[in-house]
Order: structure tokens, then sequence, then C-alpha cells
């Protein structure tokens, strides 16, 4: 799961960078000939916004997913019943992801609505 979120976190990281161009771009062009409304520049930095929460929450998840790891092994080396434990840590890194995902299809929305201005 580390790896699946290292791989998402990399899309995510993607993403924000090719806005982040865009939005300088619109701000080195004369913005107001190229975006008189203002639509496309607060498209951008809604999407910016969602994307640097889903970053959150992926790094979170990982964290989560780390210390799932590391409480597995440390219950194992002591012997100690850990079965809850990992469940519960698994639950909180999938629930971590789950809002990543969201915050994801959310700017995938955004991108949709306002494809046209760019």
């Amino acid at each position: 799961m580390l790896g699946a979120v290292a791989a998402f976190l990399s899309i995510l990281i993607s993403r924000l960078e090719r806005i982040v161009d865009k939005n300088r771009a619109l701000r080195s062009a004369d913005a107001a000939a190229v975006d008189p409304s203002g639509a496309i520049a607060a498209s951008f930095s809604r999407r910016m916004a969602l994307l640097s929460r889903a970053i959150y929450f992926a790094v979170l998840s990982a964290l989560a997913t780390a210390a799932l790891l590391i409480g597995a092994f440390v219950a194992a080396l002591s012997g100690v019943g850990h079965a809850r434990f990992i469940a519960l840590m698994f639950a909180v890194s999938l629930a971590l992801l789950m809002a990543s995902l969201v915050e994801l299809t959310r700017e995938i929305r955004i991108y949709m609505a306002n494809m046209h201005l760019e």
C-alpha cells in the first residue's frame, strides 16, 4: 500500500506543478486580455487548494501505513496481540487515502467544468 500511495503522490504533485506553471504563464501574460472575467485564475486557485489538500491526505495515509508497519513489527517482536491495532491503522490509512481521492475528484470536476476556458 505504501508503494501505491507513493505513486499516487507523484501523480498529485505532477498535476499541481502543471497548474502552477499555467498560473505563472497567465500572470506573465496580459491577464486582463487572456482572462477578462478572472474565471481561469479563480479555477487555478481552487484547483491548487484542492490538490494541496489531496497531497496532505495522501501523505497522512502514507504516515499511517508506515505506523501500521512499525506497530506490526514491534507487536510481533514483543509477542503482544496486535490484530485490533493493525485493523484500526489500516482503516485509518484507507480513510485518509479515500479523503485524498475525494479531493482529487473535486479538482477534476473543476477542471472539466472550466476546460473550455483554458
